[in-house]
């Protein structure tokens, strides 16, 4: 993008420092909290990932829009940031999957973006002093100006987005993982397993995978209650990703620990194992900066899992009921909690994204698994009537 051409920026953290660039998005002003992810690709994938709302994503690679926006790549039906920060910006992308450049859609969408600005030093920033609200304005230019309005928006601790990307009416999901994009033959059995999803703002690929296995699924609003979910009949329960504070999303939380009554089996991923954790009785807590990337080793005794993960929070060791629940997984990089497991009920859960394929498949077994837990907990229930 010619910079005489170009419309000026101004970026503002919540701590007063000042970045100014260049617009490579919707003109206007935004506000959300900052945050970094550290993926070489992927992102049409981040920015329509649901997980990202309400919070404003600063690209660590310094090229991006390369190759471009296509329909076949997004998580949802939008973008769901409140605004990018890049380094360089391509306009002309080369790929022959593009459709839009990115600074096309993102106009289309009205999402603001910030490019030109040191990123090394802001992500540096962000790791020292932690994730926080920032602005981006085309048309706010002076600092103080601009810092104002920052420092009015709310945190992201206690925040409960869930309700801004969760569906408004129940639907089915049917299409699987492009035969292109399938590493390995699933194997196809007669057997067919219902599975409810909780939609916390799911992403369409998780939908995906679970219909490659031979899932009908069923995706619900996120404040449908658990009577009606039971109402379904589901051999299993997904509990999706989702954005915000998962400890906010009390709703959630509820309906959850009410599901845990029947003792069906339960697959969740990011917020769906947050709230998981939750709902068995342990606490989360705000991550520094939290885990955004295609490169986050996890594991625990024997296996490592290269995983992408997208969450700001985490839960708490200290708070999880050991007698019950054990631990799966760790993230090797700060050992947070990455994973979790009943010791009696068929209940599992990840902090990390295994349709996302960055390892590129260390993590598709999760699928696998939470299909045999439903085919076993059939299996029971079919022996105990038989008794």
């Amino acid at each position: 993008m010619a910079l005489l051409d170009a419309q000026p920026a101004l970026l503002v953290l919540a701590d007063g420092t000042t970045f100014r660039g260049w617009s490579f998005g919707a003109p206007g002003t935004t506000i959300g909290e900052v945050v970094f992810n550290t993926g070489i690709t992927g992102y049409q994938e981040v920015l329509t990932d649901p997980s990202y709302c309400g919070q404003i994503v600063l690209f660590t690679y310094p090229e991006l829009g390369n190759t471009g926006i296509n329909p076949e790549d997004e998580e949802s039906e939008r973008p769901q940031v409140r605004g990018a920060i890049a380094r360089n910006i391509c306009t002309r992308p080369s790929n022959w999957r593009s459709t839009q450049s990115l600074p096309d859609y993102l106009k289309q969408y009205n999402i603001p973006a910030i490019y030109g600005i040191d990123t090394r030093a802001l992500t540096r920033k962000i790791r020292e002093f932690g994730a926080m609200n920032g602005g981006i304005s085309t048309e706010i230019l002076d600092p103080s100006e601009l810092l104002a309005k920052v420092k009015a928006a709310p945190s992201m601790a206690g925040l409960n987005l869930v309700k801004n990307v969760t569906t408004r009416k129940v639907y089915e999901w049917s299409e699987p993982t492009n035969p292109v994009w399938e590493f390995k033959p699933v194997e196809k059995t007669e057997e067919s397993f219902t599975v409810v999803a909780l939609d916390f703002g799911v992403k369409k690929n998780i939908l995906r995978r679970l219909a490659s296995y031979g899932c009908r699924v069923i995706v619900v609003p996120a404040d449908t209650p658990a009577e009606e979910i039971l109402k379904y009949h589901p051999d299993g329960i997904f509990l999706s990703n989702g954005p915000g504070d998962p400890a906010a999303n009390i709703e959630g939380i509820e309906t959850t620990k009410a599901l845990l009554k029947a003792e069906k089996p339960v697959f969740g991923i990011c917020m769906g194992h947050q709230i998981l954790g939750l709902s068995l009785g342990g606490d989360t807590y705000k991550l520094k900066f939290g885990h955004r990337g295609l490169n986050q080793p996890a594991g625990l005794t024997g296996k490592i899992e290269i995983t992408s993960q997208n969450h700001s929070f985490a839960i708490d060791p200290q708070t999880i009921p050991d007698a019950e629940v054990e631990i799966t997984h760790l993230n090797l990089n700060d050992r947070t909690v990455a994973g979790l497991r009943h010791k009696s009920l068929p209940l599992f859960s990840v902090q990390y994204h295994p349709e996302a394929s960055p390892g590129p498949h260390d993590a598709d077994y999760l699928f696998e698994q939470f299909v045999e837990s439903m085919r076993q907990n059939r299996q029971a229930q079919a022996t105990s009537v038989k008794g």
